[in-house]
């Protein structure tokens, strides 16, 4: 950064580090320990849309590389666009599958930004709900229990969590997110900047 920079406030964006994504296998260790937080087996990847040919042929790559190690030789992967106009990336494995969950979300990205897309990467995130039977919290009802992400910024560099309220209309639980904030200091780096915890609403894989 330059000084001029430096003067005016300005800041050169974080350089994404796609290796930190392999950092939330032993987050989620610490979160199942800490807050009865287990992963979904869900996760995403949202990028900007990419139009005509470009975009047909980044759906064909992502799905061949992503069947090569399917055991069922299904597709498990989907695409969606939200009312932004962002394109999500979701793909599924069993809550168990963690390690393979990211494995996966991380060769995603890296096709994605060797393809270009780079630019157009936002953000990728891995869903966790609370625990069920005899650990499952007290006072949690039957098709209520919380959920969460961890939300990995491109440019910044950075995680939060986002957990939205259950069965509530756009509302977060924000007790639940500082929770999570303070338990993995020491596992994944955390986005400081509380302005810059978006809700991602309706997002695939919470």
């Amino acid at each position: 950064m330059g000084l001029l920079d430096a003067l005016l406030g300005r800041s050169k964006p974080v350089r994404p580090d796609l290796d930190q994504l392999f950092a939330l296998p032993s987050a989620a260790i610490t979160l199942q320990a800490g807050a009865d937080l287990v992963p979904t087996g869900l996760g995403a990847v949202c990028f900007a849309s990419v139009e005509g040919g470009a975009f047909t042929q980044l759906r064909r790559d992502v799905r061949e590389l992503l069947d090569a190690d399917s055991e069922q030789g299904g597709i498990p992967v989907e695409f969606s666009q939200d009312e932004y106009g962002y394109t999500w990336l979701l793909a599924r494995h069993a809550p168990d599958e963690l390690v393979t969950l990211v494995n996966d979300l991380h060769a995603v990205n890296t096709l994605l930004t060797e393809g270009g897309f780079g630019p157009q990467l936002l953000c990728s995130l891995v869903g966790f709900r609370a625990v069920e039977g005899p650990e499952k919290p007290e006072g949690t009802a039957e098709g209520d229990a919380r959920s969460l992400a961890l939300v990995y910024l491109y440019k910044r560099g950075t995680f939060y969590p986002f957990a939205p309220r259950p069965g509530a209309t756009e509302r977060r639980d924000n007790a639940l997110e500082l929770q999570v904030r303070g338990l993995l200091a020491d596992d994944l780096p955390t986005e400081q900047d509380l302005g810059r915890w978006f809700p991602v609403w309706g997002a695939p894989g919470i």
